[in-house]
């Protein structure tokens, strides 16, 4: 029985493909939703054994790394890091996910949520793998953040509801900025559910696809992801509202306290005389 065992990991927002493919000699132009393979020869002067190993770079931030340690992994993270030096940065591994396709003679394609089942290696199930773990584990990177958002609004409306509101216009501009980033990387997400190439061509690939994006809930996370940006931004505008509201208030107040105040000045002459 052969093994191909696979580790994605959502490193960054976005990785420059084009730079590092241009390194290792690719002259290709990616697109947005293509991937960087880097093969044995690629990975040769990195890792000390290359056999059978290779990596997927996708440009959202998530790297698939195959038959590789972690050691491995680290080692080429931190090559990588030489050459787009967001990458330089990547000390842990918080957000990843394994998968493996376990390859037996004569049996029935299955798959499941942690393995497939295959009786050959075809040329695409790797890189059909690769993508949808790529995605479910850039989805967990973006589903974290907006949690951690969620946390501090509650904390805010908690605050409101005391009858306090006291939050500076960048507070609210940094926050209304973390949300609209969330979601134009939901909308990116969403435009890589569309099918790869490659299942366009084979439609075997096409059935793979089919059945691997189900169990992650690729799509569901996505949608779950842009309800809750959308959510997160209703509760800012408030917030935006009622900042306004209070300082149009203290303005008006000031106003009137200006005109008392000149009233008076007036007066003063009139009083002595």
């Amino acid at each position: 029985m052969a093994t191909i065992n696979f580790t994605a990991v959502a490193l960054l927002n976005e990785i420059h493909v084009n730079k590092l493919a241009g390194h290792f000699g690719i002259e290709h132009k990616f697109k947005w939703e293509e991937s960087l393979r880097l093969n044995e020869a690629a990975l040769s002067g990195i890792i000390p054994v290359v056999a059978d190993k290779s990596i997927y770079v996708f440009p959202f931030g998530s790297i698939v790394f195959m038959n590789c340690e972690h050691h491995e992994i680290m080692d080429v993270i931190h090559y990588l890091g030489r050459i787009e030096k967001s990458l330089a940065q990547v000390t842990t591994l918080d957000f990843s996910d394994d998968y493996k396709i376990e390859i037996l003679p004569d049996a029935e394609l299955t798959i499941n949520n942690d393995n497939m089942i295959t009786s050959s290696e075809l040329s695409y199930q790797r890189e059909i793998v690769a993508t949808v773990l790529a995605k479910s584990v850039a989805l967990e990177r973006i589903e974290i953040d907006i949690d951690k958002l969620l946390d501090e609004i509650e904390d805010l409306v908690n605050y409101l509801q005391r009858g306090y509101l006291a939050i500076s216009d960048k507070k609210l501009a940094k926050m209304s900025a973390r949300i609209l980033g969330f979601r134009l990387s939901t909308i990116s997400y969403i435009m890589l559910l569309d099918k790869p190439e490659i299942t366009w061509l084979n439609e075997e690939a096409e059935f793979l696809f089919d059945k691997l994006s189900p169990l992650f809930d690729l799509t569901d996370r996505c949608e779950n992801i842009r309800l809750k940006s959308e959510m997160l931004m209703d509760i800012t505008k408030v917030f935006s509202e009622l900042a306004h509201s209070t300082r149009g208030n203290r303005l008006e107040w000031g106003i009137i306290v200006l005109i008392m105040i000149e009233i008076v000045l007036s007066l003063v002459p009139m009083i002595f005389k």
